[in-house]
């Protein structure tokens, strides 16, 4: 009994004897199949079908298989061709599949040998469809649509990210802790050349000392107690691909030394180890830590902070991107509801101006905790101001901060410096679009330009201390 492969397919062939035979046969084992008689029919065939193989005779009218062939590559580069011949030699076997040919069969054709090629081609471009969309949906987890942000800051970094990725240049990430630091490497790495070679992620601050530098280099038996066998380390781990370092400002000064000579010479012994390892690694390093005060103090050393402080990326803390917020929560929102099953489609304008109302000092990351708490005590298809924590639902300033406001101030003065630092977060999330911002703040633009002046508010005033 025929198996059904169900591809559709594509037979060149001037004879029309044989072309309705192949034909015949192939649609027998349940293959969508149609024919053409010349390399021109051909043509306008595939320009009108997305075949997945074409079947072509070398000898045609008004060319060969061959110019057929190097037309596919250029226009349908996905679609495999297997060339037939009645005068099949090593030389043009050899240039056909040179040129691209997935197969190249000589005639009479066995209808056996026929059958297999087309089914290893047609199984070959599954595999490729399915590394497409593998690497799709990888893009789509870790490239730069998963560092969600439309505020100008951030637009500004996703610029810096697409010019530094493809690039070998260390870079070196700052902000906050709970930012997304992590996902910001993993989006440099995934749009780089170096995308299907390793991510090695190590977080310095996780490990005591006197393992990280096992951690990262590696170390041969007997290096020191407990190392009972050799040990590969992290450098060699991500040899080819990027290597993550997090927290990098707690690296003692020993280490430091290790990372700066690996970063000049891409070369390491392991502890204890007397052989020289080079490597081709990508390197990106993160901080919450004020690296150049580290320096001042002496806790980081110059020559280290200057090697890895090429290019920086500067990760905006949630408070000063309050604008984001609501591409943020229902992003999460939408990812824990596929996660979970369930069905819940907004959170209402309550709770969301209790989000944008948050000081957040776990920035992103305790935004994506809130969600995530919110989906699973949610009983209806809204999330509420019922679901989101008790810090969030309190709406009014703690007493003690409304006294230290009130201690030398008016009512009316306490009041004015949260509404000026509310209108330039907003224009800073919009690039300073009054038109943007106004639509933000849920005012009209004329109301915004009598606040702005009010406030002495202009882009030059606020960046000039900056």
């Amino acid at each position: 009994m025929a198996r059904n492969y169900n591809g559709s397919l594509l037979v060149v062939d001037d004879d029309r004897h044989i072309q309705e035979a192949m034909a015949e046969y192939l649609r027998g084992l349940g293959h969508r199949t149609e024919t053409a008689s010349t390399c021109t029919e051909a043509m306008e065939r595939m320009a009108e079908y997305p075949f997945e193989v074409v079947v072509c005779d070398v000898n045609l009218p008004d060319s060969d298989g061959f110019r057929l062939l190097q037309w596919t590559r250029e226009h349908c580069s996905d679609v495999a061709v297997i060339l037939l011949t009645g005068f099949g030699t090593i030389e043009s076997a050899v240039e056909a599949i040179r040129m691209g040919a997935f197969d190249y069969l000589t005639k009479p054709v066995i209808d056996e040998e026929l059958r297999f090629s087309i089914e290893r081609a047609i199984g070959q471009r599954k595999i490729v469809e399915e590394n497409r969309n593998l690497k799709a949906q990888l893009s789509e987890k870790f490239g730069l649509s998963s560092v969600v942000g439309k505020d100008y800051k951030m637009l500004k970094m996703f610029e810096l990210m697409e010019s530094v990725a493809p690039t070998k240049t260390t870079a070196l990430i700052l902000g906050e802790s709970g930012t997304g630091k992590t996902m910001t490497a993993r989006a440099l790495h995934q749009l780089s050349d170096r995308s299907n070679k390793p991510f090695v992620e190590v977080a310095c601050g996780a490990l005591p000392e006197s393992l990280l530098e096992s951690e990262l280099f590696g170390h041969v038996a007997g290096a020191f107690t407990g190392a009972t066998h050799n040990k590969e380390g992290r450098f060699l781990q991500a040899d080819g691909g990027t290597l993550f370092l997090d927290e990098i400002a707690t690296a003692s000064p020993a280490l430091q030394v290790k990372l700066l000579r690996v970063l000049q010479d891409r070369e390491f012994e392991s502890v204890g180890g007397t052989e020289t390892h080079r490597v081709d690694v990508r390197l990106i390093l993160a901080t919450n830590v004020d690296l150049e005060e580290a320096v001042r103090k002496g806790q980081f050393r110059e020559d280290l902070y200057y090697r890895i402080n090429v290019i920086t990326l500067t990760q905006p803390a949630l408070r000063d991107r309050i604008g984001d917020i609501p591409l943020l929560a229902n992003h999460y929102l939408q990812m824990f509801c596929e996660q979970s099953g369930r069905e819940i489609h907004e959170i209402d304008d309550a709770a969301m101006q209790a989000l944008q109302q948050h000081h957040w000092p776990g920035n992103v990351r305790e935004l994506v905790n809130v969600i995530e708490r919110a989906v699973v005590l949610c009983r209806g298809s809204v999330i509420t101001l019922g679901e989101l924590p008790e810090k969030l639902r309190a709406n009014e300033l703690p007493t003690a901060a409304i006294s230290a406001s009130l201690s030398s101030a008016s009512l009316k003065a306490a009041l004015t410096r949260p509404e000026r630092d509310l209108i330039i977060q907003a224009l800073e999330s919009t690039g300073w679009n009054r038109q943007k911002t106004a639509r933000m703040l849920g005012i009209n633009r004329t109301t915004l330009y009598k606040k702005m002046k009010k406030y002495e508010i202009e882009f030059e005033t606020v960046y000039r201390h900056l």
